[in-house]
C-alpha cells in the first residue's frame, strides 16, 4: 500500500463540569479536549489531548509542517520529526500534549490502514484491563461523594480514589475525615487510594501518611510535588502505602528521575508523547520491576494499557468518563471493574460524534 500523510485537522472542545471542582491545589469548572485527525490512504486516524486551546496552535504551526507527506506507517519517525521541530519552543508540557494528540492519531491511522484493532497492532497481552474509580473532589459534599462511590461500586470497581490535601494541605483533619467516610461508603473489601496533588509539605505528608496507613490506604499519590524527588523519597521511606507519581511526565528523562522514588509510575498518554511515549515509559519502568498505572483518559488508554505486562490499573476518572461519550462514539465500556478495549473493527474504534460540535470551543 502506498500512502502518505495528507490532511491534518484540529478541533477544540470545552466541556463544563456540573459545578466547580477542586483537588488539593487547583480549582476548575471545565475540561478542554484538543482533537487531531490525520488522513492517509482514504482513512482517518483520531487522537486527542486534555490541554488548552493553544495546543491546537502548536499542531498547526509546528507539527503539521514536520510530518505532512510522510509515510503513515513510520510512526516512530514522525514522532522524532515532531520532537525535533519543537526544539526552540520546548518539548514538555503543552507542546508534548500536542505531540501526544498527533501520535495517538497516527497509531489509530496505522491500525486502520492495516485493518486491524489497535490492540492487535500494539501487541495485546490481556483482553481487559482493571480500572479504579477516581474523583472524590475536595468540593464534594457527603451526598455527592456517596453518589460517586455508588457509581464506582455499580461498575464493579474494587479500588477507589479521592482527592485530599485541600487548600494546599491546610485542613488535614478534614482530609482524614473524608478518607474515613470513603471507607464507610466503599466497604472493607475495596482498596482505598488518595491523591494530594502535591498539596502537602514533606512533614505534613509523612504525618498524614502514617494515619492513612492506619486506615488501610494502599496508594498515596503525589503527597508532595512530583518535582520534589527528595520529598517523595522521604515520604516513601516513612509510610507503608505505595507512593505514586508521574502524571506530568513528558519524556523518558522525567520518567527516569521518578522511578527511584515511586512504587508505581503513572503515565498519561495525552501528556507523555502519545502511545509511542507511553510504551517507552512503561518499558523503562519494567526494566526496574516497577508497575505503571494509566492516568485519566480511560478511553485512550484502553488499547495501550492492554499491551504492557507491568500494568497495575487504569484510572477511570469521573470527569473524563463523563465527557468522553459526549466527544466520541465507540467509547470502550467498563464492566465488572474492567475496561474492555475494542476487539472488533479497526484502530481504537472511536470517532468524533457528529453532535460534539455543540461543545466546540468558541
Amino acid at each position: 500500500m502506498t500512502a502518505t500523510i495528507g490532511n491534518i485537522g484540529t478541533d477544540v472542545f470545552t466541556f463544563p463540569t456540573p459545578e466547580p471542582e477542586a483537588d488539593g491545589t487547583l480549582t476548575w469548572a471545565a475540561t478542554t479536549a484538543v482533537t487531531v485527525q490525520v488522513e492517509a490512504g482514504g482513512r482517518l486516524g483520531l487522537g486527542w489531548t486534555y490541554s488548552a486551546a493553544a495546543a491546537a496552535s502548536v499542531v498547526h504551526d509546528v507539527l503539521i509542517p514536520s510530518i505532512g507527506g510522510r509515510d503513515p506507517f513510520d510512526v516512530a519517525g514522525a514522532w522524532s520529526a515532531m520532537h525535533r521541530a519543537c526544539r526552540n519552543i520546548g518539548t514538555k508540557g503543552l507542546v508534548m500534549q500536542a505531540i501526544s494528540a498527533v501520535d495517538i492519531a497516527l497509531w489509530d491511522l496505522k491500525a486502520r490502514l492495516l485493518e486491524v484493532p489497535l490492540g492487535q497492532l500494539l501487541g495485546q497481552v490481556r483482553e481487559t484491563v482493571p480500572v479504579y474509580g477516581s474523583g472524590g473532589f475536595t468540593t464534594l459534599g457527603p451526598a455527592q461523594l456517596a453518589e460517586q462511590v455508588q457509581g464506582w461500586a455499580d461498575a464493579g470497581c474494587t479500588a477507589m480514589k479521592i482527592k485530599i490535601g485541600q487548600d494546599w494541605g491546610t485542613d488535614p483533619d478534614r482530609d482524614l475525615h473524608r478518607v474515613r467516610r470513603l471507607r464507610k461508603l466503599a466497604g472493607p473489601e475495596v482498596a482505598l487510594m488518595v491523591d494530594a496533588n502535591g498539596g502537602y509539605t514533606v512533614g505534613q505528608a509523612r504525618r498524614v501518611g502514617r494515619q492513612l496507613d492506619e486506615l488501610g490506604v494502599v496508594w498515596f499519590e503525589e503527597p508532595v510535588s512530583s518535582d520534589d524527588l527528595g520529598g517523595l523519597a522521604a515520604v516513601r521511606a516513612g509510610v507503608r502505602c505505595d507512593v505514586a507519581a508521574g502524571e506530568y511526565v513528558s519524556d523518558l528523562y522525567d520518567a527516569a528521575h521518578l522511578l527511584p522514588v515511586v512504587d508505581c509510575l503513572q503515565l498519561d498518554v495525552t501528556r507523555c508523547g502519545g502511545y509511542t511515549g507511553w510504551l517507552r515509559g512503561a518499558a523503562l519502568a519494567a526494566a526496574r520491576n516497577i508497575d505503571v498505572s494509566a492516568h485519566c483518559a480511560p478511553s485512550l488508554h484502553a488499547s495501550v494499557s492492554a499491551a504492557v505486562p507491568n500494568l497495575r490499573h487504569v484510572e477511570w476518572f469521573i470527569d473524563h468518563a463523563r465527557l468522553e461519550p459526549l466527544l466520541v462514539e465507540g467509547v470502550p465500556p467498563v464492566a465488572a471493574g474492567r475496561l474492555h478495549p475494542s476487539a472488533g473493527g479497526t484502530g481504537h474504534g472511536m470517532k468524533l460524534r457528529a453532535d460534539a460540535r455543540r461543545h466546540q470551543h468558541a
